[in-house]
């Protein structure tokens, strides 16, 4: 069907209060507005009205484009009429001619808000009659009908159209502050970052180099994970990469091997929380799931974070595996290839129950804070493209 706008829709912008309703629907726009313009969408403006944004466009993928975008929970690509019943059943009709084939059911979803003269059961009982005068055959199934026309009477306007296009949903990206976002080549990171965008945290990856710890894939990997993460941001992204490499020979030489991976951790987040006082960044997304590996046992993450000073997000830590690596396949961060070595320094029998006092034991063994300072010194910006 030809369209001249698509209709967005939100749904948690709806319950704030109006100051930050109105804030949160100019940040939508603007991304809405980058979004169209990354993808080659044209567009002739973008209006608001209470509840709903609209965008001037007969370009039928401005539906799809803008369904990406962060707080936004549908799409439809709509013909515009005037706000009288006799246009609205016209152009449903119109519609109905081209899209219900003889034999097929048809149902009108017809809505209403404004002041009007008719009901939207009666704005529905005339557009039917419009569309079944034009299709052969008519069959009227408000059930389990084979087409759907929708029918969206507003106070100015009515709105034809004939599909919805889920959204990505959440809040606009950037509503809820700047995030480090530990990242890897693996599954979990990335998927957890996206999470948090979704919230509508700006996040600022952070990839660790485990150097001659890990696999050079990794680091190609988690390269094409930051660019992915960026599509779907809309929005400028900058990111970091710090060589690691020393900092786990320190661990690995100096620490109870059953506590190697919770210092491990305790370390990234510390060389996270410069980054986070440099970035003026409110906490640190990790990809930990409870359980899924002898690090992330319920106790481990209690000693991993204990006594730091800033809020550490695990986004999935409900999530088991499957799911992870659903949503990993739905973003596009499933990686096309696995690294041979994940991590040379994990131990043949990693502790599962470090407590964090044998963790304390193993840190006063080394230098935290020079440790956490050369690696800080190594940071540099990733060229996120």
């Amino acid at each position: 069907m030809p369209c001249d706008v698509v209709i967005v829709r939100y749904d948690e912008i709806a319950l704030k209060s109006p100051p930050v309703r109105g804030r949160f629907e100019k940040m939508l726009v603007n991304r809405i507005k980058t979004a169209l313009s990354w993808h080659g969408v044209p567009y002739s403006g973008i209006t608001r009205e209470w509840g709903r944004i609209f965008v001037h466009t007969d370009d039928l993928r401005g539906a799809d484009v803008v369904a990406r975008v962060f707080g936004t929970a549908s799409t439809s690509p709509a013909v515009t009429t005037s706000a009288t019943i006799d246009d609205a059943a016209q152009t449903a009709a119109q519609i109905g001619r081209d899209l219900v084939r003889d034999g097929e059911s048809f149902a009108i979803r017809a809505s209403r808000s404004g002041i009007h003269d008719f009901t939207s059961i009666d704005l529905g009982r005339v557009c039917g009659d419009a569309v079944s005068r034009c299709v052969p055959h008519p069959r009227v199934d408000l059930t389990h009908p084979d087409r759907e026309i929708f029918v969206d009477m507003r106070q100015n306007h009515a709105y034809v159209y004939t599909k919805r296009v889920a959204g990505v949903g959440g809040l606009p990206y950037g509503s809820q502050g700047k995030m480090i976002a530990l990242m890897s080549g693996g599954i979990d990171s990335p998927v957890a970052a996206w999470l948090m965008m979704k919230r509508g945290v700006e996040v600022i990856p952070l990839y660790c180099d485990l150097e001659e710890f890990g696999d050079p894939v990794s680091a190609e990997l988690a390269i094409e994970n930051i660019n992915r993460l960026k599509s779907w941001s809309y929005a400028g992204m900058k990111a970091y990469t710090v060589p690691y490499g020393s900092c786990l020979r320190a661990i690995q030489e100096h620490c109870d091997p059953r506590t190697i991976c919770v210092v491990c951790r305790r370390m990234m987040y510390r060389i996270g929380m410069v980054v986070a006082e440099r970035e003026n960044a409110c906490g640190i997304i990790t990809g930990s799931s409870l359980g899924q590996v002898a690090s992330q046992t319920a106790m481990n993450m209690f000693a991993e974070m204990h006594g730091l000073d800033m809020p550490i997000y695990h986004p999935l830590i409900g999530l088991d595996k499957r799911e992870i690596i659903e949503r990993a396949i739905k973003i596009g961060t499933y990686p096309r290839k696995s690294p041979e070595v994940e991590c040379a320094a994990v131990p043949d029998r990693p502790g599962t129950a470090v407590s964090r006092y044998k963790v304390a034991e193993s840190e006063k063994l080394l230098d935290v804070a020079g440790i956490v300072s050369d690696a800080v010194s190594g940071l540099r910006v990733l060229r996120v493209s």
